[in-house]
């Protein structure tokens, strides 16, 4: 068992070496490095405050489920933070491409990720027609994390997971 995980971390390690390393271009450094921050507090707690009090109903509501799967989906990240408290990739690897300011806390499970799939999943389920921009917006932010050398491909797949988890069971309570 210790082996398979050896090499499952061994190839994350490559899988993220190449994203942060290879794919690096100047174009992607720009907006990647703005496209993030849509997964940050500030963005997902305003964007869906905002939907929840200036739209009418039934949009009203949806933004009032993202702003509670955003607030419930932070719990099991700040647990998971302090039960396996992973040391972020570009502090572990060197030669990690990063930005200015790179935060310091635990890598896992990855905050931003979490919250832009919390944040966007009420409004897919509501309006399934936005999926086509919602979908890959969430999935750039997780890759964002990737990219600017902040988190590892599991700390990203963790946080979709359970920012999707706890969106849908905010759906499911509300019906």
């Amino acid at each position: 068992m210790i082996r398979i995980f050896r090499k499952l971390h061994a190839w994350e390690q490559r899988l993220f070496q190449w994203i942060n390393g290879r794919l690096h271009h100047p174009f992607l450094n720009f907006w990647l490095f703005y496209l993030t921050h849509l997964g940050g507090a500030t963005s997902t707690i305003s964007i869906n405050g905002l939907i929840w009090v200036f739209s009418p109903q039934p949009l009203r509501t949806v933004g009032l489920q993202a702003l509670v799967a955003l607030a419930v989906s932070h719990l099991p990240v700040a647990v998971a933070k302090k039960l396996y408290p992973r040391m972020r990739p570009y502090l572990a690897l060197p030669g990690t491409n990063t930005f200015h300011n790179p935060l310091k806390d635990h890598s896992f499970p990855s905050g931003h990720t979490t919250a832009i799939f919390a944040s966007t999943v009420p409004y897919m389920a509501a309006y399934p027609g936005l999926a086509v921009i919602l979908l890959p917006l969430a999935a750039t932010v997780g890759f964002s994390r990737i990219y600017l050398g902040l988190h590892y491909p599991s700390d990203v797949l963790a946080g979709a997971v359970i920012g999707t988890g706890v969106a849908a069971g905010t759906i499911a309570f509300w019906a």
